[in-house]
């Protein structure tokens, strides 16, 4: 059965980039679980309807008995286990199941702070940057407008900052594309973010390397940025995966 689009299956592989790392952009909420556990049946669709409700939550689900390292590493020791992580680190947790208003409180209380606007503009972007060299969304945006703009060098540099940030490092392929004499990439992206990743999945079937893995990095840009704002655009990364394997 599929997951919901904010709802992923974890493993002692995928935890580090799909907890750890991707919690630095967004709270995302781990259920340790085990097909056996009783109450933890009933908890999964309290947590689940309960992060459709809040959005801007991922919520990962690790089966402890296939992944007992990652169980192993953060002390759980009964199940079910639910740990909150921000920024990298676990920021609330709860173990047992509790009633949805106490899954609404724990969730609320993981929700980040307000961000400052992001301005439209190059100059209130570099300023606010000044500001908050950690603001990922205004890096992502100056990045963006400078590769539209065709200075590819300034953007480089601004991206570069945050490359460890996937939707950076996309556009980061992005330019690297464009510098291959692929002028598609130069033009602004005028296409929903579901038709372009469908696009760079059928460009990726036919592409050899390096194009490939840029293709690559660029698609999963895309899902980064898009996924709270269009649903569907997470539902294609297991078709990136398919693609690529």
């Amino acid at each position: 059965m599929s997951l919901p689009a904010n709802v992923i299956d974890v493993t002692d592989q995928t935890f580090a980039a799909d907890v750890i790392e991707a919690s630095r952009e967004r709270p995302v909420v781990v259920d340790f679980w085990a097909a056996w556990c009783g109450p933890c049946r009933a908890l999964g669709p309290i947590l689940e309807e309960s992060v459709a409700r809040h959005g801007g939550v991922t919520l990962a689900k690790l089966d402890t008995d296939a992944n007992p390292r990652t169980a192993a590493a953060f002390g759980i020791r009964g199940i079910p286990a639910v740990k909150g992580f921000r920024d990298g680190k676990v920021a609330a947790e709860f173990v047992g199941l509790q009633p949805r208003q106490r899954v609404e409180q724990f969730l609320n209380g993981l929700a980040p702070a307000a961000a400052e606007p992001v301005p439209g503009d190059e100059a209130g972007l570099r300023s606010l940057l000044e500001r908050d060299p950690e603001n990922r969304a205004a890096r992502r945006a100056l990045g963006a407008s400078l590769i539209d703009a065709g200075r590819l060098e300034d953007a480089d540099e601004v991206l570069a900052v945050a490359a460890a940030d996937p939707v950076c490092d996309g556009l980061r392929a992005r330019i690297e594309l464009i510098r291959d004499g692929d002028g598609v990439f130069l033009a602004p992206n005028k296409s929903g973010a579901v038709d372009t990743v469908r696009n760079l999945i059928v460009s990726i079937g036919g592409s050899g390397e390096p194009a490939r893995s840029r293709l690559r990095r660029v698609a999963v840009g895309i899902i980064e940025a898009e996924r709270d704002h269009e649903p569907a655009v997470e539902q294609l990364r297991r078709e990136l995966a398919s693609a690529l394997f």
